[in-house]
């Protein structure tokens, strides 16, 4: 098993460029196949869950071909199946996206129900409100979900909860329903309106993503297209906490700042400084921290995926911090592995009281999953001592050359 052995204390200053969004480019490839010409997306991030959705792509028969590593044309008119095998699911929860784009383009579609995963359950029941909604009937046997339709026709659908998986899903299937369907309490985050973008740029007709309402009507056909996939909000949120918690001074290029806003402002809380550009962000560690308060909503609120980021920094700022996951039940096991460097945390069901402390202790860690991965990674990075972190197979899930960034900001990782 790899592992990444980190000596803690060096200073971090440079500038970082920040790779194409995973969570926009994975919505983007399933939506990809809805057309039977040529689309060619770029600025995709290389990292485990974009090239193991390509491989799911290519696994029900369509055309992928890497044209270098940010850049994939791919070609549905190929396709010769519905059904996307169990492995795939295994390995990357968003492969459910297909239920969207294969209901819609072809009315049928078989995927693997997702299980649970490290930081909670991720129930699809708003998924299957919105497809019986079009029009589909659904079926659940064996593990499968099974949806099929002779035709969809528009709908007015309101969610019950906000949720980026379903907005996405339903938006992709109702592309191609009769009529104008009416989304109602969508999320509203940046990837959501990429892809509803991008699916405009093959002729789509959708109004209105990035608010709560979103307005679909539907057409016969899409076509092919060339699209560029928007900077990773969540790299660019995890090395402005890096360079926070490690007072450090790093301009981090290729972001859109006013996707940062809320990150920007609780690192201003706490006493850093950020400096806005038009397409970058400078985020310089202050030397001394003040405590806040943080809550993960959906967006425009605190990212769920920034939580474990922010913790370590706070756990590093004067005072007690409260941080408030909203959205997943299990992400904070992660503190475990804190406490273990030092860190001062409680944590009671989804509340955690953040004592700060000087400075980690380097240690033996582990990552539970991606986003608190690359936090224990900042942790490491500010320890004294070095630190050996494993399971580092989650953090290539969503962060590209993430040792090399590293390094190159002066940074003392190895990867082993």
């Amino acid at each position: 098993m790899e592992k990444y052995i980190i000596k803690g204390g060096a200073e971090l200053k440079g500038e970082v460029t920040i790779g194409g969004a995973k969570n926009a480019a994975l919505g983007i490839l399933a939506a990809s196949i809805m057309t039977d010409e040529d689309v060619l997306v770029e600025n995709i991030p290389d990292v485990n869950d974009i090239n193991v959705m390509l491989e799911a792509i290519e696994h029900i028969g369509a055309v992928v071909e890497r044209i270098g590593k940010h850049t994939v044309r791919i070609n549905g008119s190929t396709i010769n199946s519905c059904e996307v095998d169990d492995d795939f699911m295994r390995r990357i929860r968003a492969s459910y996206y297909f239920i969207g784009s294969l209901l819609g383009k072809y009315k049928n579609a078989k995927v693997p129900l997702p299980g649970g995963c490290a930081i909670g359950a991720r129930p699809i029941d708003q998924h299957i409100k919105g497809f019986e909604a079009l029009g589909a009937s659904i079926s659940i046997r064996g593990g499968y979900l099974s949806t099929s339709a002779d035709r969809l026709h528009c709908a007015h659908i309101y969610f019950d909860v906000v949720t980026v998986g379903a907005t996405i899903n339903v938006m992709m299937a109702a592309c191609m329903a009769e009529g104008q369907t009416i989304i109602e309490n969508a999320a509203r985050e940046p990837h959501i309106v990429d892809v509803a973008n991008f699916l405009n740029s093959m002729g789509a007709r959708i109004k209105g993503a990035g608010t709560d309402t979103i307005r679909i009507t539907g057409v016969r056909s899409l076509h092919g297209t060339q699209y560029a996939i928007i900077p990773d909000q969540i790299e660019a949120g995890t090395f402005m906490c890096m360079a926070a918690a490690c007072r450090g001074d790093i301009l981090i290029k290729n972001v859109i700042p006013k996707h940062l806003e809320s990150i920007t402002a609780k690192l201003l809380e706490m006493g850093n400084i950020v400096y806005e550009y038009d397409e970058a962000v400078r985020v310089i560690g202050a030397p001394k921290q003040r405590h806040t308060d943080v809550k993960t909503l959906p967006y425009p609120g605190f990212p769920t995926d920034m939580q474990p980021q922010i913790t370590v920094a706070l756990a590093l700022a004067e005072g007690a911090s409260i941080v408030t996951e909203s959205v997943f039940e299990n992400r904070f096991k992660y503190v475990e592995e804190l406490i273990r460097m030092g860190a001062d945390i409680r944590v009671e069901r989804n509340v955690a009281v953040v004592d700060g402390i000087e400075r980690f202790s380097g240690a033996s860690i582990s990552a539970p999953d991606l986003r608190a991965g690359a936090a224990l990674v900042i942790a490491a990075l500010q320890a004294e001592g070095t630190s050996v972190i494993d399971g580092i197979g989650y953090i290539r899930r969503g962060y590209e050359n993430f040792d090399k960034k590293i390094a190159a900001l002066g940074g003392n990782i190895e990867n082993a």
